[in-house]
């Protein structure tokens, strides 16, 4: 069972997603009740690959509020949990052309938090026009043929 915490929705607009994969996350506790409360934000967050691992940078997860002496760093470097084949496959993707890792979404299955990243092309204005032309028409064909029932 999944459960959605958070979607960067801002990514679906500025990027076009060709592959998506799973990861873990490693997060220390005071993240993970941060989370719970729904203090997370991954609208400007993106993955890189150092050293062979992968990391989530500029994901902001908010302090708890009923943290005790030691909070955690909201904008700290997390590394994602992936195999290591899978690792090496995206570093060959992103090395030969102008990809990037992007997460999707952050969400629950089976009590462990999970993130889906995305291999994305930047979309450029015309294509954000397009997209959007098409979300418009979509929707007035939508009304048209409720109000026609």
């Amino acid at each position: 069972m999944e459960k959605i915490i958070v979607k960067n929705r801002k990514a679906f607009h500025e990027y076009s997603v060709e592959e998506s994969f799973e990861a873990g996350i490693v997060l220390i506790g005071s993240e993970v009740k941060a989370i719970r409360e729904g203090k997370v934000n991954l609208t400007d967050a993106y993955c890189r690959i150092r050293d062979n691992e992968l990391f989530l940078l500029q994901a902001h997860i908010s302090v708890y509020s009923h943290t005790g002496y030691t909070p955690h760093e909201p904008l700290a470097d997390r590394k994602l949990l992936m195999h290591r084949r899978e690792i090496v496959k995206l570093k060959k993707k992103l090395d030969s052309t102008g990809l990037t890792l992007i997460p999707l979404k952050m969400y629950w299955k089976d009590n462990h938090i999970k993130i889906e990243i995305a291999l994305c092309k930047g979309k450029k204005l015309h294509d954000k026009r397009h997209d959007m032309a098409e979300k418009d028409a979509k929707r007035h064909m939508e009304q048209h043929l409720k109000r026609r029932r």
